[in-house]
């Protein structure tokens, strides 16, 4: 069995190829990738057309599995356990908040009092006619790319991240009360580092629309910090847009890169099939907990 892994950008991204799928499992090709997922942070695998059993073999290949959207459309009625069937399809999705809110900047699992997920897996199953490309930025290269003041500046702070805040973008006005309770039911208001040192001693910035608040700044102040520090990371130099084609399975590192889709009409069909692993440390703590001690 042979692969290639080559490098899309200097910051981000790689695509990997091999001459069969058959050997997806191998032990040389997970390691390789494994490598390839921390100095490029994305993988793209074109063209694999995966079936859900086959994804999930990878995955459990990678680490723990966890589904964090059990409760949610396409995540409670999947054909396959641990896989969240992406789509704005009303026969599917009769919620469509959780999708239309990544649209925006975020990384995976933020708001849940759990380890991070380490990795997020994505097969394009169909795909729109419009819009629907995944764009990623890494927070890794962003942070190095900072002036040594400003990462002065920034290296002890602390962030509250709450779901509602990732949903803000996609009301007209202040969220319903219906819809604020569903969320705050789901999530948890967490305090996250805003600087993370990786376990390999990188250090990476933990961004995204639910960063929503900086302890011991003006609200509107470290709103502000977090929007400048978002287009920092989202700049060309350091992120890369993947224009899907059916069947394109790719991962991306979640501790280091955050990301979004460009919107797409919801009678598309467009249906992406997601599985994640769980990551190895607990990055921050539920406000509560603090505010208790």
């Amino acid at each position: 069995m042979s692969f290639t892994i080559t490098p899309v950008k200097e910051h981000i991204g790689a695509i990997v190829r091999i001459d069969d799928k058959a050997h997806l499992l191998d032990d040389d090709l997970i390691a390789a990738c494994r490598a390839a997922l921390e100095t490029a942070g994305v993988l793209v695998f074109p063209q694999l057309n995966l079936t859900d059993k086959e994804q999930l073999a990878f995955t459990d290949k990678f680490g723990e599995r966890v589904n964090f959207s059990k409760t949610v459309p396409g995540g409670k009625d999947a054909d396959e356990a641990d896989v969240y069937k992406i789509t704005l399809d009303k026969k599917v999705n009769t919620e469509p908040d959780y999708v239309l809110g990544t649209f925006f900047w975020h990384m995976d699992g933020v708001t849940i009092d759990q380890p991070l997920p380490k990795a997020t897996f994505l097969s394009a199953r169909k795909l729109s006619a419009t819009g629907g490309q995944t764009e990623f930025a890494s927070t890794i290269a962003a942070y190095e790319g900072l002036s040594e003041a400003r990462k002065a500046e920034i290296a002890d702070l602390k962030v509250i991240h709450r779901m509602e805040a990732s949903m803000r973008p996609i009301h007209h006005t202040e969220i319903p009360d219906e819809r604020l309770n569903r969320y705050r039911s789901m999530a948890v208001e967490m305090v996250h580092p805003l600087v993370w040192t990786q376990p390999d001693g990188r250090k990476s910035l933990v961004l995204g629309t639910h960063a929503d608040e900086v302890i011991g700044m003006p609200l509107a102040t470290g709103r502000s910090l977090l929007a400048r520090l978002s287009e920092w990371a989202a700049q060309p130099a350091y992120s890369y847009s993947h224009e899907w084609q059916e069947g394109d399975f790719v991962i991306w590192n979640n501790c280091g890169v955050m990301h979004r889709v460009v919107p797409y009409e919801d009678d598309s069909g467009r249906s992406m099939h997601r599985t994640t692993i769980m990551g190895t440390e607990r990055l921050g703590r539920p406000l509560k907990e603090l505010q208790a001690a």
